[in-house]
């Protein structure tokens, strides 16, 4: 009997340190005997000591180390640390299609990865901050048969609807489903969006998973402009504003130097930059043109101008857009 219960005293600790400890937080002696006590298994130090040799000696990855001159163990594993548990829980909360509830539920189960001690610290520094969050309950669910439709090369069908003043759903089209052939889904801007291929524009088109209704993998294959978009997506989807359809185009801007860091912000850090004269840059990128993007020209005013393609203009004058 007395056997039996040392196996399980050694399994328990093994278990505790593998959840609540780490490099950066290691448990300690007092922790270790506390946490035996909690479940009903006392230990004293010296019995402990010499549990924890025989637990390093025996190839589980356990360290030892001293806190404030007491012994402290952990497990080296490849479970999330707290910062990356942390940075996790924040994502989630930060996006806007997942909805109240959805939220909470992924926030609990990252924290039950986290043990007891991390999950503990987690809620104590988790702020609640985000009030725009989505309503369309169904977004997992729309997200998992896209997801399967794209590795099945399938078209994938649904609903699409807007939201009236009183939050009611007004479906486009008289409620008949789009057909549409998925090139990728993409989060941005807080929001998640599927990629297509539009045969009738020969386009990309995207639109906000969060607006889709009864989503369905169709039978009907994907075209082969799709195919290829699919084996290639980051063409499609780095450097556009805000996923908003519209012609995507090159262009060049010239801008002050001082705009670089919100350039590297918008457009990755990744850019080929080269001086147009001793206070002016010049970089040629991608972009759709559309409202998103000449709301986020016009915010610096006369520091940042199109140079490239000339006459590159929204539908109303305004003295920033030049083509000299």
């Amino acid at each position: 009997m007395a056997d039996n219960v040392n196996k399980i005293k050694l399994l328990k600790i093994v278990g505790f340190l593998s959840t609540d400890s780490s490099q950066n937080m290691p448990a300690t002696t007092n922790q270790i005997i506390d946490y035996l006590d909690s479940i009903g298994i006392s230990c004293d130090r010296r019995t402990l000591y010499r549990d924890m040799n025989l637990l390093m000696d025996s190839g589980l990855g356990i360290e030892k180390t001293l806190v404030s001159r007491e012994n402290a163990y952990y497990i080296e594993n490849d479970a999330l640390t707290l910062a990356e548990l942390k940075i996790l829980i924040d994502a989630v909360q930060a996006a806007n299609f997942i909805t109240p509830d959805k939220t909470s539920t992924l926030m609990e189960k990252l924290m039950a990865m986290a043990g007891t001690r991390k999950k503990e610290i987690l809620r104590k520094n988790t702020i609640f901050y985000n009030n725009h969050k989505h309503s369309n309950e169904d977004i997992f669910d729309n997200i998992e048969k896209i997801e399967i439709a794209i590795q099945k090369k399938r078209q994938v069908s649904f609903y699409y609807f807007d939201l009236n003043e009183k939050h009611e759903r007004v479906y486009r089209k008289d409620k008949k489903r789009y057909v549409t052939d998925p090139v990728a889904l993409v989060y941005n801007e807080d929001n998640y969006y599927l990629v297509t291929y539009s045969r009738k524009y020969a386009e990309t088109v995207n639109y906000r998973v969060d607006r889709m209704d009864t989503v369905e993998v169709e039978e009907t294959s994907l075209c082969d402009e799709a195919r290829i978009r699919k084996k290639r997506p980051h063409t499609y989807t780095e450097q556009v504003f805000k996923m908003y359809n519209g012609t995507t185009t090159d262009v060049i801007l010239e801008f002050d130097r001082d705009l670089l860091g919100a350039v590297y912000d918008k457009f990755g850090e990744y850019l080929f930059i080269r001086r147009a004269d001793e206070d002016k840059l010049r970089i040629k990128v991608t972009i759709q043109v559309s409202p998103p993007f000449w709301g986020w020209l016009m915010q610096f005013g006369g520091q940042m101008k199109i140079v490239s393609p000339d006459g590159l203009k929204p539908d109303f004058d305004i003295n920033i857009f030049s083509g000299n």
